[in-house]
């Protein structure tokens, strides 16, 4: 057995039972080192030492001292993604919202200007429509695929561009080697939201500054969690985001974040066997009466399928959509037909999940807005599991007959 120390020890023998039990001794492995990262829930930290306390105030790298502004495991998840991303600090959060709000409102002030891509995730756009309304903050839109655009978007004002690595519902993929020169050029930050492409895209790698993730997905994994991280370039900008996140609230709990990194372990394998089966699907949908247009980046007919050739790696993502010829109601009878699959938001989870994008996520718009944002109301995502490919489709077939009428 290995030896402990015991980092709290005083002698307990003069001491009451009602003082013995609010103080046990807390004590650290000696000779040995445990292989998981351990599970600390306290949220506070003590000292021995008054300077040595008020130090620890001081940023995200000093002591531990309370749970909203650092914790071990946090830290440790914190640390792991950091590195997964090639980046220089992270900041772990109770949300992907968590990350996009810290990130956006530590980042920008009234007037100032964002370019964003077309399409992205509804609450980053609620986020930025609120930020209009309070802050005056205004937002140009590009495709994502267009440096030129995004030259032609910039202001004196601009301060951020915002993109997604693969966007939702309908899966394009943004140039971030280019838009990310232009910005940094203008000397704009670049964000990326990197949540559907973990491991087959490092954007900090393509000139990005900022990368954020819903942990809630591929890297938690498992259905069990709500979580996000972003990730930073530049110490000095993980410093800003860190003093402003900290008052925000918004720091991960740190159950939420060993619950992570028991999902980074296997996320690997995960990420490689669904964006795998999400192609195979991709090219059996194409090939099938019912359908009228498949959208992933590992069809050669996608319109980014050669920058995602480019710039993903391992594999092009486990999410894809497509378009069925019945419309509306096809595509509403589809989700409610399958059996393997289920009826869910969200992905990166072990099961396969489903939605109609025109009647749940994207209910707000009409048919022309729908067409706008490149959706059809017959469109249908596909957030692809670990399930057999086989049972998959078979159970896909049967939805797409029940579908077809």
């Amino acid at each position: 057995m290995s030896d402990v120390h015991p980092t709290n020890a005083q002698p307990t023998n003069a001491q009451r039972p009602q003082t013995r039990a609010v103080h046990p001794t807390v004590e650290t492995p000696v000779g040995s080192r445990p292989l998981n990262v351990p599970l600390y829930q306290g949220h506070l930290f003590a000292f021995d030492d008054a300077d040595a306390l008020a130090a620890a105030f001081d940023g995200p790298r000093a002591a531990y001292l309370y749970g909203r502004m650092g914790n071990p495991t946090v830290r440790a998840l914190e640390n792991a993604v950091a590195e997964l991303e090639g980046g220089t600090g992270a900041y772990a959060t109770a949300s992907g919202m968590g990350a996009i709000s810290a990130v956006l409102m530590a980042l920008l002030r009234t007037g100032d200007h964002v370019i964003a891509q077309s399409g992205l995730y509804g609450g980053t756009w609620a986020l930025l429509h609120d930020l209009r309304e309070r802050w005056g903050v205004e937002v140009s839109e590009v495709s994502g695929d267009d440096a030129g655009e995004v030259r032609a978007a910039l202001r004196p004002t601009t301060r951020l561009l915002y993109l997604e690595t693969i966007a939702n519902p309908m899966t394009q993929v943004a140039d971030i080697p280019a838009l990310a020169a232009v910005a940094r050029e203008a000397g704009v930050t670049t964000v990326v939201d990197n949540t559907f492409a973990p491991l087959l895209c490092r954007p900090l790698d393509h000139g990005a500054d900022i990368v954020v993730h819903s942990a809630t997905k591929y890297m938690g994994g498992h259905g069990d969690i709500v979580g996000g991280v972003a990730v930073f370039a530049d110490p000095a900008v993980h410093r800003r985001v860190w003093d402003h996140a900290v008052e925000l609230g918004a720091t991960a709990d740190p159950f939420a974040a060993w619950l992570v990194l028991r999902g980074l372990v296997t996320m690997p394998m995960r990420v490689e066997r669904q964006s795998a089966t999400a192609l195979e699907l991709a090219r059996r949908l194409a090939a099938h009466p019912s359908v009228e247009g498949v959208h992933h980046p590992g069809l050669p007919g996608h319109p980014q399928h050669e920058l995602a050739g480019r710039l993903l790696s391992g594999g092009y993502g486990g999410v894809l959509s497509f378009d069925l010829a019945g419309g509306r109601d096809a595509g509403r009878v589809f989700v409610e037909s399958v059996r393997v699959a289920s009826l869910a938001p969200s992905l990166g989870d072990a099961a396969t999940l489903v939605m109609h994008p025109a009647s749940t996520s994207h209910r707000q718009l009409d048919a022309a807005a729908l067409a706008a944002a490149g959706i059809g109301e017959g469109t249908v995502r596909v957030a692809v599991g670990l399930e057999d490919p086989d049972d998959l489709w078979a159970d896909i077939e049967q939805a797409l007959a029940k579908a077809a009428g």
